[in-house]
């Protein structure tokens, strides 16, 4: 009897930690090779593929409690069902000529700007890289996830997500005219412990930065938005000195600083439960900084030494939920 192939795989989502929107192509090549910083979290995406003797395809969506089952490639192509556009994305680029059932879901919250969608994607490349013994180079997934992401929503995509799904770890990811160059960093854990605090707002993000508009309204010479994004640029390269030379003590004024500036960008990355969330943070001695697009999602709160107790006192009395969650390092590629 012949084996079926099956493989799950599994990919960490992130926090960004500065230089976010600098991602998105031509921005980057205007801004004299600006660097995006985040960092990868024990919060993953993960994909379970089987692959069945005959034509058929069964896709399950753990997350959005979809299932459906199609008679081949075609019918599950011609479908319009949302919660499996992802997938169909996928099957237009690989064409399998072999039915398969397919499960994914995610640890992180729907609408969480932990950038869970990109994981999802890059755990699918993964998935069916391996089924159909097509080996892609790390340079290569990239671009062919945030290519997929794009014709999903049909508007430009950055590429900084993809980058802690394949490496891990604390990603430096410089873009320029070459494209984007990413040096993944082990995780100091002394640097990260007891400072690192992540807390869902119990309100799905709505994406308040439009990395479209802030394109067009750069292309169009809006001055607002371009000194924001070289402001944006400038804070970035600090928290890259930071971090690199273990100066936690500047990441309270450098996050402090980078929230200012995006909320020029847009008056929608914050919100009404966020800016509840920094009022707290600042009460009891810490930060916060907004993770992904804003407007909703999850938050990171740095707190500085021997303060995260007592935030976390302060959390238990609101409606607001910490993750437990810690940086994820690679062991693959030599982290820990």
């Amino acid at each position: 009897m012949e084996v079926m192939f099956e493989i799950e795989t599994k990919s960490p989502t992130r926090v960004d930690l500065a230089g976010g929107t600098l991602d998105c192509w031509p921005l980057y090549l205007f801004l004299n090779d600006p660097v995006t910083i985040n960092v990868a979290i024990d919060i993953f995406t993960h994909a379970k593929l089987v692959e069945r003797p005959d034509s058929s395809i069964e896709l399950h969506s753990a997350d959005l409690n979809a299932k459906k089952v199609y008679p081949n490639l075609k019918s599950c192509l011609d479908d319009r069902e949302p919660a499996f556009e992802l997938v169909r994305a996928h099957l237009r680029y690989w064409n399998p000529q072999k039915g398969f059932s397919l499960s994914t879901r995610s640890e992180s919250p729907v609408g969480g700007g932990l950038g869970g969608s990109s994981s999802l994607c890059i755990t699918l490349l993964k998935a069916f890289s391996a089924w159909l013994e097509t080996p892609i180079a790390h340079d290569e997934m990239v671009k062919i996830a945030s290519h997929l992401e794009a014709q999903i929503l049909h508007k430009p995509t950055g590429t900084q997500d993809y980058f802690p799904p394949i490496h891990g770890g604390l990603c430096f990811i410089q873009y320029g005219v070459p494209g984007p160059r990413v040096e993944s960093k082990p995780i100091d854990h002394d640097l990260f412990r007891d400072r690192f605090l992540l807390v869902y707002t119990g309100r799905s993000h709505h994406s308040g930065i439009n990395n479209w508009q802030v394109i067009k309204q750069w292309l169009d010479g809006d001055k607002p938005t371009r000194d924001a994004l070289a402001k944006l640029a400038e804070i970035s390269a600090e928290m890259k000195e930071a971090l690199i030379h273990n100066h936690i003590e500047k990441l309270p004024k450098i996050f402090s600083a980078e929230y200012e500036a995006r909320t020029q960008l847009s008056e929608g990355f914050s919100s009404p439960e966020i800016r509840r969330l920094n009022d707290i943070a600042k009460a009891n001695g810490a930060i916060a900084k907004i993770c992904g697009a804003g407007g909703g999602g999850c938050v990171l709160i740095w707190c500085p030494d021997r303060q995260i107790e007592k935030v976390k006192a302060a959390l238990a009395k609101t409606e607001f939920q910490i993750l437990p969650t810690q940086p994820w390092a690679n062991p693959a590629i030599g982290q820990s």
